[in-house]
């Protein structure tokens, strides 16, 4: 595809400076928690992690992608804020959280505007 568009076209593919970032996530829950410890646990991630920063997520209990709640990106402090949140939470064995990458673009490397 060509690399001369025009700024409406960038913003509809979400390229250049309209990139928008977000990262993965990847939760290992403790062994033996019930059923009811595991739904608390994911109501409060939503409600707290992710609706207290702004944020929107995408997946299941396990594995799925953090983003923000509307159009645009993470910032880095919101990424940080929640990994402090899930650094909180004694329900988890531990988890992992991506550096920012592009949501629509994986493979893109993030541009230092966005």
């Amino acid at each position: 595809m060509a690399t001369n568009r025009s700024r409406r076209l960038r913003k509809k593919l979400c390229v250049d400076e309209f990139q928008e970032l977000g990262c993965e996530l990847t939760l290992n829950l403790r062994e033996g928690l019930s059923e009811a410890e595991i739904d608390d646990f994911v109501d409060a991630f939503l409600v707290e992690g992710i609706d207290g920063n702004g944020l929107g997520y995408v997946g299941g209990e396990d594995y799925g992608f953090v983003c923000l709640a509307k159009r645009g990106s993470v910032s880095e402090e919101q990424r940080s804020q929640l990994e402090a949140w899930l650094k909180g939470r004694k329900e988890l064995n531990d988890f992992t959280l991506s550096p920012l990458l592009d949501v629509w673009y994986p493979e893109n490397p993030v541009s230092p505007k966005a």
